[in-house]
């Protein structure tokens, strides 16, 4: 990962404990997939909670952020990145910066490079910052909604639920190209199934998961933090 703070593992004494007590912890909840739990190993969940909270960020628990957002539960952010088996030098689209959490182990992974949308302004400086500069990562304020023109990606993720696929993330996906989002039927507010979308040569394949919480995506572009 080119923005090396973030991505490096904890320096407070006991940290090697914590971690593998972390990783361990995950593996009892069922996340198999080696290299999804080396890079949450790796990237320290502790650095992007909120300060009042960071007690309970080795715990699987989704934690508030300002602005009526969400840091996504550590199983669920797993499933998500198992689910968009990302491939180590593909272009990833990710929706919601949050704390930017996410967007560090998508770096960790080994993406090129990641653009981050997020809503609120306050939420993505502050991810900005926690992430740090690099020539692999652009965090823009912009409705997630409305993805830019910028593609194609090799990798979507949405760090969020929605009732439909909005037309520009499937037209931002490159062929070969998987997006991964919470589904969420009418009237079940956070409360879906991960959906996994392939662009396959004869068109878009869909995959329903396991069913997971993902707070709702909201439209538009807020005008403060």
């Amino acid at each position: 990962m080119t923005n090396a703070d973030p991505a490096s593992p904890a320096d407070e004494p006991g940290s090697a404990v914590e971690n593998a007590a972390f990783v361990l912890a995950l593996r009892e909840r069922g996340v198999r997939d080696r290299a999804v739990l080396r890079a949450m190993e790796r990237v320290p969940r502790e650095r992007f909670a909120p300060a009042a909270h960071r007690d309970l960020a080795r715990r699987d628990l989704a934690l508030p952020l300002p602005c009526g957002a969400t840091m996504t539960a550590p199983t669920t952010v797993a499933a998500m990145l198992v689910a968009l088996d990302l491939a180590p030098g593909q272009r990833v689209l990710e929706i919601g910066t949050g704390s930017g959490y996410v967007t560090a182990l998508l770096l960790q992974l080994g993406a090129a490079a990641v653009t981050s949308l997020e809503l609120h302004a306050g939420l993505a400086a502050a991810a900005r910052e926690r992430l740090g500069p690099g020539p692999a990562l652009r965090v823009l304020r912009a409705d997630g909604l409305a993805a830019p023109g910028e593609g194609p990606y090799d990798r979507i993720l949405v760090n969020g639920s929605v009732t439909g696929l909005p037309g520009p993330w499937v037209a931002a996906l490159a062929p070969g190209g998987r997006l991964v989002a919470g589904l969420a039927g009418a009237g079940q507010r956070g409360i879906g199934r991960l959906v996994a979308v392939e662009r396959g040569a004869d068109g878009l394949f869909e995959t329903l998961g396991a069913a997971i919480r993902l707070v709702p995506l909201q439209p538009g572009r807020a005008a403060a933090a």
